[in-house]
């Protein structure tokens, strides 16, 4: 059984539990790759385990083959900082290269990689619409058009069975849908944070948990954004 999501009068398939595919499109939508967050942190002292963007890349790679994916759209901060493309590990680099030459790649640019020069393949944009639904890297609330956006990396946190329990999720409202983080290496804000309520419109707000072939669906409190 595959896992759906359906957004506005679209289905998309769920990838993995953070990465959407849209079998119209033959596209893979992922978010918030964060590729070489491990060596932005150890340029500023902080030693982290320097495999990160192979892990992501291998990941993205898997969710391509079992899709069969003609095409992948990136929503933004791809790599953690500007130098990042530069600093790219040899082995993520070569399975990068390997798909942008093979797939309609597509970089939209990010806080975190305005600069970004799609130096390894692939275009780069701001933000693009794709059948009336604009794919763009953060959510802008006054904005009332179908769109779908990465930026704050949601998590849903509950405690179950006296443990707090922590997964990625969707959130979704009428006009909004905020994917979670792609990256080996990011971490999450709470879905309910007030940053990811007031991006959203409506007071039809979920949370998407991919769990086991399936999408459970969270209410989330929309009063708290207020």
């Amino acid at each position: 059984m595959v896992a759906t999501i359906d957004f506005a009068g679209t289905r998309f398939l769920v990838a993995g539990d953070a990465a959407l595919f849209w079998p119209e499109q033959h596209a893979l939508l992922v978010a918030d790759l964060h590729l070489e967050k491990a060596s932005s942190y150890a340029l500023a002292g902080q030693m982290l385990p320097p495999y990160d963007s192979r892990a992501t890349m291998e990941e993205l790679a898997t969710q391509i083959e079992k899709t069969s994916a003609r095409a992948v759209w990136c929503l933004g901060d791809n790599f953690h900082d500007d130098g990042g493309e530069a600093r790219l590990e040899s082995e993520a680099a070569g399975l990068l290269r390997s798909i942008t030459e093979h797939l309609d790649w597509r970089w939209i640019v990010g806080n975190h990689d305005p600069g970004l020069a799609a130096h390894w393949g692939g275009q780069v944009m701001e933000e693009m619409t794709v059948d009336g639904i604009l794919l763009r890297h953060e959510a802008e609330p006054q904005d009332r058009r179908p769109e779908i956006s990465g930026h704050f990396h949601p998590k849903l946190r509950q405690v179950l069975r006296g443990r707090m329990v922590s997964r990625r999720c969707f959130v979704r409202s009428e006009t909004k849908m905020i994917m979670p983080a792609f990256g080996a290496l990011t971490g999450g804000l709470h879905a309910e944070a007030h940053a990811i309520l007031q991006a959203c419109d409506g007071k039809r707000l979920e949370a998407l948990v991919p769990a086991a072939g399936r999408v459970l669906s969270f209410a989330l409190d929309s009063a708290l954004a207020e």
